[in-house]
């Protein structure tokens, strides 16, 4: 008996207990053994023969509900009864039904037929095309009287899987064991820090050939002081004169207070610069590690220009030669005038003339704290307090002033 029939067999007779699992086995009582893997007749509609395990643990959990039931089936590893086939499948177990559709009962290997019929063996000719693959049941037979067919074909492949074991599944395979991919790491990371090496010398390439364009306008120019005109002028200047070789060699720098009452200071300057975030001194001191750094470079990079320029951020004017004065290029102003002892400059008209000025503050701040700034030559930029989305707009009104301010003192 196929482990189909014996199944729905025990199942009609109430006899599902006596179906005892014993290693790889399932004994029928003392009738039947079959092997837990064995396919039987019964199709799904997703093409695949259920086992004799699938069909056992189903019809032994059918009034689980299906959901209940597909997750015991999975900790259990045992494959389940697809959701379409659950009804008629228990309703032929429990022989409500005598047939169903997707029932293919295979041949016996030794069919006993109601009225056979008999086959001359003395006529099996191999060399006969016709007769080649006698030995498996064939789809019909012909003599001389009758005609019989054969129901179906033994499932050769059916069999032979019932005997398989699986030596490896989809997560073992994935695992990829005795495999190395070690070398295509360092591979990729050497392909990007040599794609960093390149960006990072076409950067500093650009910075410089802008810097040496902007020198080449200045030299032999001269600016304005107290009426004087422009033009070429070989003597000696005041101390303050701009040398054009210095401002084309060097890195423009801007200067920012050291005092912690300032909204922009050598340690948020970075961010809200590069980055368009405004974070406050105290809070960015408690993440720095390390000393306090003496100079930061900032560059513009929320732009579409190519050539970006590079900017030194000092907050210690007292530490620059003369030649870096020609350097400087804006300030951040703190509102009080001891911030410019012993700059080398006489008023506060010569410093905004030659230096762009920039005052941060927040919108809500009273009057009085921009009284003194607003009698100087200075840009004043206004920031929420809470509202951080709008720092970006006021990063790039910064970075518009400074760059129109150093295109027109290039240019005179």
């Amino acid at each position: 008996m196929d482990p189909l029939s014996a199944l729905r067999d025990f199942s009609v007779r109430g006899e599902l207990d006596k179906i005892v699992r014993v290693g790889d086995e399932f004994r029928f009582g003392n009738d039947y053994v079959f092997s837990c893997g064995a396919e039987t007749a019964y199709r799904s509609k997703q093409g695949n023969l259920y086992t004799l395990e699938t069909l056992v643990y189903y019809v032994k959990n059918h009034h689980v509900k299906h959901t209940e039931y597909l997750q015991n089936a999975r900790t259990q590893k045992i494959p389940a009864v697809t959701l379409p086939d659950r009804k008629p499948l228990l309703e032929y177990l429990q022989g409500k039904v005598s047939s169903n559709d997707a029932i293919e009962f295979v041949v016996p290997q030794n069919p006993k037929a109601a009225d056979p019929v008999p086959i001359d063996v003395e006529e099996y000719r191999p060399e006969d095309p016709g007769m080649i693959g006698i030995r498996a049941p064939a789809d019909e037979f012909e003599d001389d009287n009758s005609r019989v067919r054969v129901p179906e074909k033994v499932d050769y492949v059916s069999m032979i899987k019932t005997l398989e074991r699986p030596l490896k599944d989809r997560e073992l395979l994935l695992e990829c064991r005795h495999r190395d991919f070690y070398s295509v790491l360092v591979a990729s990371t050497r392909r990007e820090e040599e794609r960093q090496r390149i960006e990072s010398q076409q950067r500093k390439d650009g910075l410089v050939a802008k810097s040496r364009l902007m020198g080449t306008d200045e030299r032999g120019l001269g600016f304005w002081k107290d009426g004087e005109d422009l033009g070429y002028d070989s003597t000696p200047k005041p101390k303050m004169h701009l040398k054009g070789s210095k401002i084309g060699e060097g890195v423009p720098i801007i200067l920012v207070p050291s005092a912690f009452q300032t909204l922009i200071t050598i340690y948020n300057v970075k961010e809200f610069l590069e980055d368009g975030v405004f974070i406050p001194t105290d809070v960015k001191v408690k993440q720095m590690k390390g000393a306090k750094p003496d100079c930061v470079t900032v560059q513009k990079k929320f732009s579409r220009d190519r050539v970006v320029t590079a900017y030194e951020v000092r907050d210690k004017p007292s530490t620059l030669k003369a030649e870096d004065w020609d350097r400087v290029v804006a300030v951040f102003v703190l509102g009080k005038e001891w911030q410019f002892k012993d700059w080398p400059f006489k008023d506060h008209v010569e410093i905004f003339n030659r230096i762009i000025g920039f005052f941060m503050r927040f919108e809500d701040d009273s009057v009085e704290s921009a009284k003194m700034v607003k009698q100087w030559n200075v840009k004043i930029i206004s920031i929420s307090k809470n509202k951080r989305h709008q720092d970006r707009a006021a990063a790039l009104e910064v970075w518009d002033r400074l760059e129109e301010f150093v295109r027109s003192r290039s240019h005179n």
